[in-house]
């Protein structure tokens, strides 16, 4: 009887362990990046009941529990307005390193930049790591994203329609940028020469009054040749080196009689003046976007994703965090690459505790807490009932 009471004692610490287990999951029930994790069970040893020369008896010894197994399925997204706030849709864990240089990943991307421009985790400013393009780990930074310089122009596209009645036309306002993003107003003017050859312009690029070249525009039914459509100039800024600078008629440009209307203008041009940053956020890649306000967007450091390669060589460390267990090791890559998953910025991964199931296993816990409870209230009363004999 003393073992009885010994082997209810074991389900009643084995069943205690799996009520905490249920306790912490559902206490979990909406944290970020939180997995569940389920108590297991196993039967005890056993020992040979038989007498010497009588078939042996297999007695067992009570209820064990042999470790938590976490649940890795992924949680529902859900929207934060926070464009740091940031969900894996599929495989990998966001990278940490703590303060102390250990490292722990995480599936809770609550996350923004601190005082001196990295990504850091907001509860205790753990950095988060990314992926250079050199393949280097290296903490999310801000860090010379402030401004981006500007470009020269290389190239000026031209739309509309130059008719082919006129005899001159000249096309004001032509911006262009030179190397270091300042912008210069050019203009283009078209002088027909015809009379020598059938659909033939002359095209002079001026600065101001002054004549930086020319060349020849050449009309075939309408349509600019390819072989003149693209003149090239070297345009020399004022105080600046020289660039070079091709317009470019080769699409949307015509030439047909217009009286003298002419629509043809400049419609794009490839230089830029200097941006400051205006906005950050990360793709589905998991690349740090800067934009500008020249409208120009720069992509950065790439988040570092991992995963481990088996369920047991992932622990709880606490914190809505994991660390590597059993010194195994673990594989690591970057968002939509090796079957990793793609990023989600303004979203944030929740619990992927099902309430339903916890309460489902709550009371199989309370059960089995009540029959073991019941089993040593027997023993101990058959005990009680011995002693009586005993004593009578």
């Amino acid at each position: 009887m003393l073992d009885s009471i010994h082997v209810g004692m074991t389900g009643l610490q084995g069943y205690s362990r799996g009520l905490r287990v249920i306790a912490n999951n559902t206490a979990n029930l909406d944290t970020p990046g939180y997995k569940s994790s389920t108590l297991q069970f196993a039967d005890m040893f056993y020992s040979n009941g038989g007498a010497a020369g009588t078939e042996a008896t297999q007695l067992g010894h009570g209820l064990a529990t042999t470790g938590t197994q976490l649940d890795l399925r992924q949680g529902d997204l859900r929207d934060t307005g926070n464009p740091f706030d940031l969900g894996v849709d599929g495989e990998g864990l966001f990278q940490l390193r703590l303060k102390d240089g250990s490292t722990r990943y995480t599936r809770a991307g609550n996350f923004q930049f601190d005082a001196d421009g990295r990504l850091a985790d907001r509860t205790d400013g753990a950095l988060v790591l990314g992926r250079d393009a050199a393949g280097a780990e290296t903490p999310i930074s801000l860090a010379g994203l402030k401004t981006t310089p500007g470009a020269a122009t290389a190239t000026a596209r031209f739309a509309g329609n130059l008719s082919s009645t006129v005899n001159t036309q000249t096309i004001q306002s032509v911006k262009v940028h030179d190397a270091q993003g300042e912008e210069h107003e050019l203009a283009v003017k078209f002088t027909s020469t015809g009379a020598q050859a059938p659909g033939s312009w002359k095209v002079e690029l001026l600065d101001g009054s002054t004549s930086v070249g020319e060349a020849t525009l050449v009309f075939s039914d309408g349509r600019p040749s390819a072989a003149t459509a693209k003149p090239a100039f070297t345009y020399t800024p004022a105080g600046k080196a020289a660039q070079s600078l091709v317009l470019d008629f080769s699409t949307d440009v015509t030439s047909f009689a217009s009286g003298n209307l002419s629509t043809l203008a400049m419609s794009a041009q490839d230089g830029r003046p200097p941006g400051s940053l205006t906005k950050v956020t990360f793709n589905a890649r998991g690349a740090l976007v800067a934009s500008y306000s020249n409208g120009q967007d720069v992509e950065g450091v790439r988040l570092l994703l991992a995963r481990p390669h088996s369920a047991d060589a992932i622990a709880s460390a606490g914190g809505n965090r994991f660390e590597a267990a059993g010194g195994k090791p673990w594989e690591l890559g970057t968002a939509g690459d090796g079957g990793f998953g793609a990023i989600h910025a303004g979203q944030l991964e929740m619990s992927n505790v099902d309430l339903a199931r916890e309460f489902s296993d709550l009371v199989v816990m309370q059960r089995g807490y009540q029959a073991s409870s019941q089993v040593i209230s027997t023993a101990n009363a058959m005990l009680q009932e011995l002693f009586n004999m005993t004593a009578k």
